[in-house]
């Protein structure tokens, strides 16, 4: 399974300049997603990060892969919908993060998450970003859903 830009949109709640997953590339529900995060210079934290030599910071890397997993964790499932104003997707926890080299303008990031367990309160996963076939980042992820009560 397939998803464009519009696609992410309406399951994410992620919008500019958050928003970072740009195509989803194979996608198998509850299960694993492959995705692009396409690196522009144009990217707003460049100009702080760093004038005199553009990186990706790491913690947008792993936002990047927690992102992926909300959009495949739940595909399918009507009763919850990370882009629904009524649910809110945490990131929660970070493990075994480890930051293989710097992620530049021009990269296009491949995002590869699996879940190693979806609950529908709970979900923990395996990360790993990759350039051009060369790991640069990889990590435990924990993620939270909770129904806000005042949306």
């Amino acid at each position: 399974m397939e998803l464009d830009i519009k696609q992410i949109m309406a399951r994410l709640p992620h919008r500019y300049p958050m928003l970072l997953v740009d195509r989803v590339l194979e996608m198998v529900p509850g299960k694993s997603i492959v995705a692009i995060k396409n690196v522009s210079m144009n990217e707003p934290f460049f100009e702080g990060h760093f004038p005199h030599h553009p990186v990706m910071p790491g913690v947008l890397i792993i936002e990047a892969m927690a992102q992926a997993s909300a959009l495949f964790s739940f595909e399918g499932d009507e009763t919850v919908n990370p882009g629904d104003k009524q649910i809110a997707y945490y990131l929660v926890g970070v493990d075994g993060a480890r930051f293989r080299r710097p992620v530049v303008p021009g990269d296009q990031l491949r995002l590869e998450v699996t879940a190693d367990r979806i609950s529908r309160t709970m979900c923990k996963y395996t990360g790993r970003a990759t350039v051009d076939g060369q790991e640069v980042a990889e990590a435990k992820l924990m993620c939270a859903i909770r129904v806000l009560e005042d949306a």
